[in-house]
């Protein structure tokens, strides 16, 4: 369940715009010194809060936090453990899914239908469900 567009969010969904928006300062805020590839996330509740994150680098590569799962980590420290949907901003074309390790701690706080919204600085978006993009995962239990 893939949909691509030209354009950006439009009029129509202004809370999604504002999402979008919001996703976008964060990755301005992105610490990507190493890779240059700045991503921004904004996380949604199923109340309507919202939680960004963006990506933090380090030179021991595998420290680095990912934005979406920093956006994650910050809504549970506040509390939160129930979420809507998430936008994901880049500069790639086509505009980038989260990797494998995001869409994991997603599954263990979201369902299949959760939606992900990617978008990128020319106004590509795609949206998709975490459960067309990671359709088993993994859940502990032997």
């Amino acid at each position: 369940m893939t949909m691509h567009g030209k354009g950006g969010m439009t009029a129509h969904d202004p809370e999604l715009n504002d999402l979008v928006q919001q996703a976008r300062v964060a990755r301005e805020r992105a610490y990507a010194p190493y890779s240059k590839f700045k991503v921004g996330a904004a996380l949604e509740s199923s109340s309507g809060e919202v939680y960004t994150g963006c990506n933090v680098e380090n030179a021991s590569y595998g420290a680095t936090i990912c934005a979406e799962r920093g956006a994650v980590m910050r809504a549970v420290a506040e509390g939160r453990k129930d979420f809507r949907r998430i936008v994901v901003v880049t500069d790639a074309e086509p505009p980038a899914q989260p990797c494998a390790l995001c869409l994991q701690v997603l599954a263990e706080f979201c369902g299949a239908d959760f939606e992900i919204i990617s978008v990128n600085l020319q106004g590509g978006t795609e949206k998709t469900s975490l459960g067309a993009l990671l359709p088993r995962p993994f859940n502990g239990i032997p």
